[in-house]
């Protein structure tokens, strides 16, 4: 079993601060910004980073949906990490200053792959499409927080 990993990248027109901000906002502007393939979106403790528990279910493909019930940490400043406690997923968000009123907007999900043949049609094109999801969800978070 491999890990596999999906990485996408997005430079927003907001400072850090107010983009960390929207996306540690759980209980308000984040279930704005999830597109279609998320579902049964619901905070069941907390709600703004560190200590909140959220569910959804993530539609990856037709056919896979995940039941994901994640943990929120904080380990670094600009760093908020999402750890899956039904499965090894983890996705981390980095934001950092981009010069001018900007920031880079980094999402990087892991996972610990299938075996054989399946696991590498996983590495192979996971990555690919949960990267057009978050691709998505950044261009919602630009459109929110670029107001």
């Amino acid at each position: 079993m491999a890990q596999v990993e999906a990485t996408t990248e997005r430079i927003v027109a907001a400072d850090a601060e107010t983009v960390f901000d929207a996306i540690a906002d759980y209980s308000g502007t984040r279930a704005k910004l999830l597109p279609e393939q998320f579902s049964e979106y619901e905070v069941r403790e907390g709600g703004d980073g560190e200590g909140t528990l959220v569910h959804w279910k993530l539609q990856a493909t037709s056919k896979r949906v995940r039941d994901c019930l994640l943990e929120v940490s904080e380990p670094t400043d600009g760093e908020l990490v999402e750890k899956d406690r039904n499965s090894s997923m983890v996705t981390t968000w980095r934001v950092t200053p981009a010069g001018d009123g900007k920031s880079r907007v980094v999402v990087t999900t892991t996972w610990t792959g299938a075996g054989g043949i399946g696991g590498f049609f996983e590495k192979t094109f996971a990555p690919k499409g949960l990267g057009r999801i978050y691709d998505a969800l950044l261009a919602r978070l630009a459109a929110e927080v670029e107001k």
